[in-house]
């Protein structure tokens, strides 16, 4: 299945760069990470988070690189597995819509031993929480602990948030100390 999820070519039309579908994952994995989709520095790699944003996220987690690579322990399927392109305001754009609904059904069942599934922007909260996601990612991650312990939402860590960081300091307080401990004893860690 992840083979041909690779080798997905469905939105190539819309894809500015072409299509690279970046995900990992493995029968095994014990941590799901489900973030939005690949940027360009991730496009150019095909390694997921591997850029400024996945530095930040792996600080969170308190993982170095190659446990966060793992992929029989950390499996990462996003929401948009390919470079969506840029938006009007200099962003990317939204996960293509065609690639969660079609995936994700198919290959999260292969992955029964995921103990913590990390929610990574709205995109994410929205599909998997439904209607318990909150109106904002600002109150869906506020409400972390009605999600927790099989699930905790996460603002994207992008360098866009960070005035959103500087301005909700409870995340750095409350949150992402218990990110480490969580993420520490789904992987059979000590420590965090």
């Amino acid at each position: 299945m992840l083979a041909a999820a690779r080798a997905c070519t469905l939105c190539a039309a819309h894809l500015p760069l072409g299509p690279l579908p970046v995900l990992r994952a493995a029968a095994t994995a014990r941590l799901l990470i489900i973030g939005q989709a690949p940027g360009t520095k991730v496009h150019a790699t095909g390694i997921p988070w591997n850029d400024a944003s996945g530095d930040r996220l792996r600080q969170w987690l308190g993982l170095d690189r190659d446990t966060f690579y793992d992929e029989a322990r950390v499996a990462i399927v996003p929401m948009g597995f390919c470079y969506p392109g840029r938006d009007a305001k200099g962003g990317d754009k939204p996960p293509r819509p065609e690639c969660a609904p079609l995936w994700h059904p198919r290959l999260l069942p292969l992955l029964p031993d995921v103990a913590l599934t990390l929610l990574i922007g709205r995109y994410a909260q929205a599909r998997y929480l439904g209607e318990r996601a909150g109106p904002t990612v600002d109150a869906t991650v506020r409400a972390w602990r009605d999600h927790a312990p099989a699930c905790l939402p996460l603002p994207h860590p992008s360098w866009r948030n960070t005035a959103w960081l500087k301005a909700n300091s409870w995340f750095e307080a409350e949150l992402v100390p218990a990110l480490p401990r969580r993420v520490a004893e789904v992987l059979g860690r000590s420590g965090g």
